[in-house]
């Protein structure tokens, strides 16, 4: 897609700070860096996002992911690290083009916050919508 700065940094028509490439996979600094060694790795092929991924392509984007993370963590000095996706715009897609965030983390005070509020669980609601995943196809 000609448009999108991801497939222009596929085809090489934009500068990136590229730490992996292979055939059908590309990882590069993002340049927010929200924390420093900010990565982001994306296929090469467009894909909108997550959502519209083939089994085969997610293969290929996740399989170097580990790999790259521990670079990271090596590199950068991190205590840990998020791997960070958000599909559509809702949930903070900015770029649509699927990516994969590597954010290495140093601390609770690193420049990112997640906070994931907690609630008491109804196992009932629970139990029927694993349920209903399960059976959607």
């Amino acid at each position: 897609m000609e448009k999108c700065i991801f497939c222009q940094i596929v085809a090489g028509d934009i500068p990136a700070s590229k730490v992996y490439e292979d055939e059908h996979v590309l990882a590069f600094l993002d340049i927010t860096q929200v924390t420093k060694g900010h990565t982001l790795v994306i296929p090469k092929k467009h894909v909108r996002n997550l959502l519209d991924m083939d089994s085969e392509t997610a293969q290929q984007v996740f399989a170097p992911i580990p790999q790259l993370a521990r670079r990271l963590q090596t590199v950068t000095g991190a205590s840990g690290l998020n791997m960070l996706n958000n599909s559509e715009a809702v949930a903070g897609q900015t770029v649509f083009h699927a990516h994969i965030h590597l954010i290495p983390r140093f601390n609770d005070e690193d420049g990112l916050t997640i906070d994931f509020k907690t609630n008491e669980p109804n196992f009932e609601q629970l139990s029927q919508l694993a349920k209903a995943i399960t059976n959607e196809v």
